[in-house]
């Protein structure tokens, strides 16, 4: 499976997508002018990933903001990232926050709560 990868904009995260090392992560500000037509590529790749995913997968997330659009489509990720599970491999949710952004921390919290994925809370002094 070829890997998918995005430079980050303004508006739009870094996208690394890596099928052979498991990797599926995001860095940097999701704000989008079109959220879902951002996200789609991203959702179609796992949808395809899921086929033949590696022993572990691990869901990098280091977003230091999201408007309310792109948290819809995160959850959309987490739920498609489910069924990687479903094939009885490993799936690990490594949700990066700054120190002192409570608003990113309980958003990992929220996500943790709603999906059926092992999260691992991450602070870190600034998200690059």
């Amino acid at each position: 499976m070829e890997d998918f990868n995005l430079e980050k904009t303004l508006k739009t995260p870094t996208v690394k997508l890596n099928a052979a090392e498991g990797v599926i992560e995001l860095t940097g500000r999701s704000i989008p002018e079109d959220a879902i037509a951002f996200y789609q590529p991203i959702l179609s790749w796992i949808e395809g990933y899921k086929n033949n995913p590696a022993e572990k997968t691990k869901l990098i997330i280091k977003l230091e903001y999201f408007n309310t659009a792109s948290s819809k489509c995160l959850l959309d990720v987490f739920k498609a990232s489910e069924g990687i599970r479903e094939t009885g491999k490993e799936v690990v949710v490594y949700w990066h926050f700054e120190e002192d952004d409570d608003d990113m921390e309980e958003a990992g919290e929220d996500y943790q709560a709603i999906v059926n994925l092992p999260f691992k809370l991450i602070e870190v002094d600034e998200i690059l």
